[in-house]
């Protein structure tokens, strides 16, 4: 059990800290929707009703949206692009095929890298896929949440109330993604070009505390 807390511990500590926030983001969203409804003279809601509402749907997709996004664009262009330099990019000066050259295929392989076929083309691109696939249900989810509460907003100034559809057109939408959208590319725009000069020792993500600055990859 020890070896096991230890070899997963990475995952453990990563998914523990998401429960705890998405916790701590749920109370006290749940008390900042109430406190809205009570200044509009609207009835306070049931916590479990709260979890179902566009409010918390909203919120929390909506960084979700923007975080696969930039994880699955990332793995992608990772694929294609350089940056000299950075523990981040491949060696520009090696093969991009080198790597997977280096590790032959053996009987503990997976099974698919074992078959073959089409089913390997889409396993050699199934980490971007994924990410962007929870991307897109996110992105939709925040539409459906954010349609919600825009409807509540407009029907309480008198409005009327939006699909979401209807949503996707509007201005308030394109707005919140692209808010964090922006800071995304920014922060990992950052760490690419961040680790070209500093160091963390002991990370996966960072080069050799001695390495010279142009070293490229890990």
């Amino acid at each position: 059990m020890r070896r096991v807390l230890r070899d997963q511990s990475l995952t453990l500590v990563m998914f523990g800290l998401f429960a705890i926030f998405l916790g701590a983001q749920s109370l006290t969203g749940f008390r900042v929707y109430n406190a809205d409804r009570v200044q509009m003279n609207e009835p306070e809601i049931p916590f479990s009703r709260y979890l179902r509402s566009g409010h918390f749907v909203e919120a929390t997709f909506e960084n979700w949206e923007s975080e696969f996004l930039q994880m699955g664009a990332y793995v992608l262009l990772t694929a294609f692009l350089i940056q000299r330099g950075s523990a981040e990019s491949r060696d520009p000066d090696k093969d991009k095929d080198s790597d997977q050259e280096d590790e032959p295929v053996t009987s503990k392989s997976p099974w698919v890298v074992r078959h073959g076929g089409l089913s390997l083309k889409i396993y050699e691109n199934s980490l971007p896929i994924a990410l962007l696939a929870i991307f897109a249900v996110s992105f939709v989810l925040h539409a459906w949440g954010g349609a919600k509460v825009y409807s509540e907003e407009q029907l309480a100034q008198g409005g009327h109330a939006y699909s979401t559809w209807g949503f996707l057109h509007t201005s308030q939408f394109w707005f919140q993604s692209f808010q964090n959208w922006q800071s995304e590319f920014l922060a990992v725009g950052s760490l690419v070009v961040l680790s070209i000069f500093l160091r963390q020792r002991g990370s996966p993500e960072s080069k050799p505390v001695a390495a010279p600055h142009k070293k490229t990859g890990a």
